[in-house]
C-alpha cells in the first residue's frame, strides 16, 4: 500500500457510515502511516542598523582617521550633532532558529583621530568563522612584521640621529680648536707684528741717538778744533804782529840801510 492510497483512505472514512450499516476493522493508522511533521514557514534574518564583523571590528587601531575607520567598517549608524566626536554603531537582527543579535560599538575622536574604541557592548556578535581566524592570524602577523620593522627602523634611525649628533659635536669640537688654533695664531703674529715695529722703532730711535751722539760729538770736536785754532791764532798772533811790523818797518825803511843796522 503506497503513501497516495493510504491518504485517500484517511480522507474517505468520515463518509463511511452513511453507505454501509458497518465498517471493518482497519488496522491502526500510526502503524502504517510514516511519521510526517507539517512544514513551517521560513522566515528571513531581519537585519537593523549597521553590519558588524569581529574580523573587521580587530582592524579597528587607534589613531585611525574618521575616513579610515569609516573606509573599515562603514559609516556609523547615530552620529550626536552635540557629540561629533563620538560614533555609535548599533544593530538589532533577529534570526531564524537561532538566537538574535543585539550590539552597540561606540569611537570616540580626538582631533578627527580614533582615541577610544568601546567593544563591551558586541559581546552577542558571532564569533569568527575558521577562514575569519585564519585571515586573522595571517593579519596579525603581518602587523606585528611590520610593528617590529617600524621599531627596528626606529631604533636605526635613533642610531643615526645619534651618530650625527655626535659627528656634529666632534666637527663642532674640531672647529672650535681650529678657531682656536687660528686666533692664537692671529693673536701671536698681530703681537710679533707689535714687536716688530717696536724693534723697528727702538732701532730708529737708536740710530737716531747714534746720529745725535754723533752729531754731538762733531760739533764738540769742531767746538774743541775752534777753540784750539783761536788759541793757536792768540799765540801766533804776537808773532804775526811782530813779522808784520816788521815787515812794515822793512818797507818804510830802504833797502840800504838794512846793511847799517
Amino acid at each position: 500500500m503506497n503513501k497516495l492510497t493510504l491518504a485517500l483512505l484517511s480522507l474517505s472514512l468520515p463518509f463511511l457510515p452513511a453507505c454501509t450499516p458497518s465498517m471493518p476493522t482497519l488496522p491502526d493508522m500510526p502503524n502504517l502511516l510514516p511519521v510526517m511533521s507539517l512544514p513551517t514557514l521560513y522566515k528571513d534574518d531581519v537585519q537593523q542598523g549597521s553590519v558588524l564583523t569581529r574580523f573587521k571590528i580587530n582592524q579597528l587601531r587607534v589613531g585611525m582617521s574618521k575616513a579610515q575607520v569609516q573606509d573599515l567598517i562603514g559609516s556609523p549608524s547615530i552620529i550626536d550633532p552635540f557629540h561629533s566626536n563620538q560614533w555609535d554603531y548599533i544593530n538589532h537582527t533577529t534570526r531564524h532558529e537561532r538566537s538574535d543579535i543585539h550590539y552597540r560599538l561606540a569611537l570616540k575622536f580626538t582631533q578627527d583621530k580614533l582615541a577610544t574604541i568601546d567593544s563591551s557592548g558586541i559581546v552577542s556578535l558571532d564569533k569568527m568563522t575558521d577562514k575569519e581566524k585564519a585571515l586573522e592570524e595571517k593579519r596579525l602577523i603581518v602587523e606585528k612584521a611590520k610593528i617590529e620593522a617600524e621599531r627596528q627602523a626606529k631604533i636605526k634611525a635613533e642610531k643615526l640621529k645619534k651618530a650625527q649628533a655626535a659627528k656634529r659635536i666632534k666637527d663642532e669640537k674640531l672647529a672650535a680648536e681650529k678657531l682656536a688654533i687660528a686666533n692664537a695664531q692671529e693673536a701671536k703674529r698681530i703681537e710679533d707684528e707689535k714687536l716688530a715695529i717696536e724693534k723697528a722703532k727702538a732701532q730708529v730711535k737708536a740710530a737716531a741717538e747714534a746720529e745725535a751722539l754723533k752729531n754731538s760729538i762733531k760739533l764738540e770736536q769742531a767746538k774743541q778744533q775752534e777753540i784750539e785754532a783761536l788759541k793757536v791764532i792768540k799765540t801766533q798772533q804776537p808773532k804775526q804782529e811782530t813779522l808784520i811790523k816788521k815787515e812794515q818797518q822793512s818797507i818804510k825803511t830802504p833797502w840800504y840801510k838794512f846793511w847799517l843796522d
